[in-house]
């Protein structure tokens, strides 16, 4: 098949296959030896790969099982050196490899340490493969080699195997429908370059425990509201999955600013939640249905303000819940810090529906709550 740009390709945008050899496995202890990237655009294909200089030495089997030694090596330019041209190379442009977390990982990494975000939309031939040819059972490097007649110059050089995943590209074009194959594409791709100035970066900076999150749309528009027990991982499957809805893909699309907060367990989650929707009321929220039946008011059958604990699974952190008058205030890592959680928002207490109707249902099922005002007290248990 000829290497011109394909007239009717499944993805129109510029295109970068890319290949990594490493010294090991893990991107906080080992370093790049090789790059190799096959850049496929509307001017043609360009070939492009540079030795790379760890700074540490190759372990023995990968030097034999990449034939890269440590003599290669010595004298080639370290990361540092070629990021900027490779940076050039890569950015704007849908990176495709095999295997493709490890790849990005390795450069991802080696980016962050000269300074350098990097962020691409990511595609994964092993993912794409077994997305297309569900029935076969291997997919790695070799056996699409046997299975599609690939042509391997080399094996485990950088260069030569992002060559045959472009190879493997190619082939697809003749051998799946093109809508079939654009589809399988768009499920596929992880989007990791955001709208507006959310990054991958950001998101490992979101609780990997219980939390709520917002997401906001032009001119600081309310999206949608949600709660999670991982919410770093449900951002994530939000803004970057593969396994997205047509709705969640739209309102990915949308979003252009991101906030969340810690909870300090599942209960504390489902109050903020109810009170962000409520606050905010998202246009992708459905509103909360208000019956005739619903108080306006309730009595609080507590003398003054209560605390529960809450133990969260994951981190094992206890978290102290203050409400008062049906009105969740918030929570603390200690009593003590509750007391003065309290203290601080003494104004924003009032009567809350929503709170009231979970509170409710976790009351009837022996939800012990203490006075505030009294830490040492026996425990309560609360009957609305």
């Amino acid at each position: 098949m000829s290497e011109q740009f394909l007239a009717e390709p499944a993805f129109a945008e510029p295109i970068v296959f890319v290949d990594l050899e490493t010294t090991g496995g893990s991107t906080s202890e080992h370093r790049i030896t090789e790059v190799g990237v096959v850049e496929v655009g509307p001017a043609g294909v360009t070939r492009w790969s540079s030795l790379v200089d760890p700074q540490q030495p190759i372990p023995s089997f990968i030097q034999q099982l990449t034939g890269i030694t440590n003599a290669m090596v010595r004298g080639a330019p370290t990361f540092d050196a070629i990021a900027p041209e490779l940076f050039a190379r890569l950015n704007g442009k849908l990176f495709v490899a095999h295997n493709a977390s490890f790849d990005r990982g390795f450069l991802r990494g080696e980016f962050r340490r000269a300074g350098i975000s990097f962020d691409p939309d990511v595609l994964c031939t092993v993912r794409l493969s077994r997305a297309l040819f569900p029935s076969e059972k291997r997919h790695g490097l070799d056996a699409l080699v046997e299975r599609h007649s690939l042509v391997p110059s080399d094996r485990h050089r950088a260069l030569a195997d992002a060559d045959l995943i472009w190879q493997f590209w190619q082939r697809l074009h003749g051998l799946v429908p093109l809508d079939v194959l654009r589809a399988h594409i768009e499920r596929t791709t992880r989007r990791y370059r955001l709208a507006g100035n959310i990054t991958e970066d950001l998101l490992d900076t979101a609780p990997a425990g219980c939390g709520v999150y917002a997401f906001y749309g032009d001119d600081d528009l309310p999206l949608y509201v949600g709660r999670s027990v991982r919410v770093r991982q449900r951002l994530r499957a939000h803004l970057t999955g593969e396994r997205r809805s047509s709705k969640d893909i739209r309102l990915a699309q949308q979003v252009r600013r991101v906030e969340w907060r810690a909870t300090g367990g599942e209960l504390g989650a489902m109050l903020t939640e109810a009170q962000w929707i409520a606050a905010l009321r998202p246009g992708h929220n459905r509103a909360p249905r208000v019956a005739k039946s619903d108080p306006i008011d309730a009595p609080w059958p507590f003398v003054g303000p209560v605390v529960f604990e809450e133990r969260e699974q994951a981190s094992e952190a206890c978290a102290f819940h203050v409400v008062d008058r049906w009105c969740y205030i918030g929570h603390a890592p200690s009593l003590e810090q509750a007391t003065e959680l309290h203290t601080s928002r003494l104004d924003s207490s009032g009567f809350e529906l929503s709170t009231y109707r979970i509170l409710q249902s976790h009351l009837a099922r022996g939800l012990r709550m203490t006075p505030l005002t009294v830490v040492n007290a026996e425990p309560v248990v609360g009957v609305a």
